[in-house]
């Protein structure tokens, strides 16, 4: 049996309307050849949810958005066409989030810890968060202030940085330039002078240790001296230094006493020391035992009798 051309176009159109209806079909959310259920939510605003967006649970995907319809009051009632093996429990919470910068949206399934399941056509829960972008927006507008200052100060610094001002800079980097090598080539003479003075260096480093052992040494001798002094001043703290003043202070006043006594003429000494009359005498009497002396030299016999046999003076 021949097929015509016009049996072939006939078929082949059949085929494509069918393709485009499934595919149709598909877009929309609706899955002609698996068994699914329908879910229903209400929501206040569906900006970036549309037809055939996924309905996830935990990032998996379990279902599409198969129809929305806004309602008298304002609000969109959102049709959720969910795979049969999936059992949703009747208090899931069907939440609208967003799932990029740009606001596209999604439907995030909260499963709840009810024991019975959401049968088909059921509404569930429906909440609605807020957008990345919107929580983004005070970040943007702090960016946007820091952006608008700093393109304040842009233009500052473009006003300061005027051709002199560049020419000021330039001449100052210069002179720091210039500033440094001198630095360097001082740096540079003081190493040598240092490698040139290591020996006398390290022997002002030994004199210096040498100096620092006397010291040391030296301080054991100063803390016995110290201590010397301490208990010389704890035993004349602990003598009866009053008494010893008192009693030198009367010793001084009985001297004075006799020196008084003396200058007044009483007693011998005074008169013998201001009585010149007694003085004379005195004088006189020494000279007359000299002679008396000098003439018992010369005639002794006048004044002593010698006898050789025992007999006695007449």
């Amino acid at each position: 049996m021949k097929i015509t051309n016009e049996t072939k176009i006939g078929a082949l159109t059949a085929i494509a309307i069918t393709v485009l209806i499934l595919g149709y079909s598909f877009l929309r959310g609706s899955d002609l050849f698996s068994g699914s259920n329908k879910f229903y939510a209400v929501y206040k605003s569906v900006d970036g949810l549309a037809v055939s967006k996924p309905v996830l649970v935990n990032g998996f995907q379990i279902g599409r958005v198969s129809r929305m319809k806004l309602l008298p009051n304002g609000h969109t009632v959102v049709e959720f066409t969910i795979e049969r093996q999936y059992n949703i429990p009747s208090n899931t919470l069907a939440k609208l989030e967003s799932t990029d910068l740009l606001g596209g949206k999604a439907i995030v399934f909260n499963y709840g810890n009810s024991n019975t399941y959401a049968q088909d056509n059921d509404t569930l829960k429906a909440d609605i968060e807020g957008s990345l972008a919107e929580s983004l927006q005070p970040i943007q507008m702090k960016a946007e202030h820091l952006i608008a200052r700093l393109d304040s100060s842009l233009g500052s610094i473009n006003k300061i940085l005027n051709p002199n001002f560049q020419k000021n800079v330039d001449r100052s980097f210069l002179s720091i330039a210039n500033s440094l090598q001198t630095l360097e080539g001082a740096t540079k003479k003081i190493d040598t002078l240092i490698g040139s003075q290591t020996a006398h260096i390290n022997g002002i480093m030994s004199n210096a240790e040498t100096v620092t052992s006397n010291l040391k040494s030296s301080t054991v001798n100063v803390n016995g001296i110290t201590q010397n002094f301490e208990k010389v001043s704890n035993d004349i703290a602990s003598s009866n230094i009053k008494q010893t003043l008192d009693n030198a202070n009367k010793a001084m006043a009985d001297l004075q006493a006799t020196i008084s006594k003396i200058n007044a003429n009483n007693g011998s000494l005074g008169l013998l020391l201001n009585d010149a009359k007694l003085y004379n005498n005195l004088q006189n009497a020494s000279k007359n035992l000299d002679s008396l002396f000098i003439d018992i030299k010369a005639h002794p016999k006048r004044y002593v009798s010698i006898s050789v046999f025992g007999g006695k003076k007449q």
